[in-house]
């Protein structure tokens, strides 16, 4: 009984100086860094502390406004080219990302998308990747990331 009590009392104490911790870091809700994207819905990054959240990126080239050439490979390269733009402002690169969420439009690119994906992302962040029908611009893959800032 007492080894219970001082494993409870140990995990209270993490619980409530983790608790304390998230409490105190303030959230930020940052403007996008491209003009265009400023009046929409949604913030291209939420930072939280030292995490960093970003909206997920599609294959758009968001000079022209336009997708990319069709194809998983080209559109799954310019949806982390995006990404890099975006940590880029805020002082981060790939290799700061530890948490991906890949949305494919089909899971038979699930290969292709690989091939493209293992060649930025070489620190290996955790991962979920699902198939879904819809993606906006009819994009055949979205992502998004939560980075870390050292």
């Amino acid at each position: 009984m007492k080894k219970y009590l001082q494993i409870v009392t140990v995990l209270s104490l993490v619980c409530c100086s983790t608790l304390s911790a998230q409490e105190v870091s303030p959230i930020t809700f940052h403007e996008s860094h491209e003009v265009k994207k400023r009046s929409a819905p949604y913030s291209d990054v939420v930072q939280a502390g030292n995490l960093f959240f970003l909206a997920g990126q599609i294959g758009m080239d968001h000079k022209t406004r336009t997708m990319v050439e069709a194809g998983i490979r080209t559109e799954t390269e310019q949806a982390i080219k995006n990404i890099q733009a975006v940590l880029e402002h805020h002082g981060l690169k790939l290799d700061n990302v530890v948490k991906c969420t890949v949305i494919l439009s089909s899971m038979d690119d699930f290969s292709a998308f690989n091939e493209v994906y293992s060649k930025y992302f070489t620190k290996k962040p955790a991962r979920t990747t699902f198939a879904a029908s819809g993606l906006a611009r009819n994009a055949k893959v979205e992502i998004d990331v939560i980075a870390v800032k050292n």
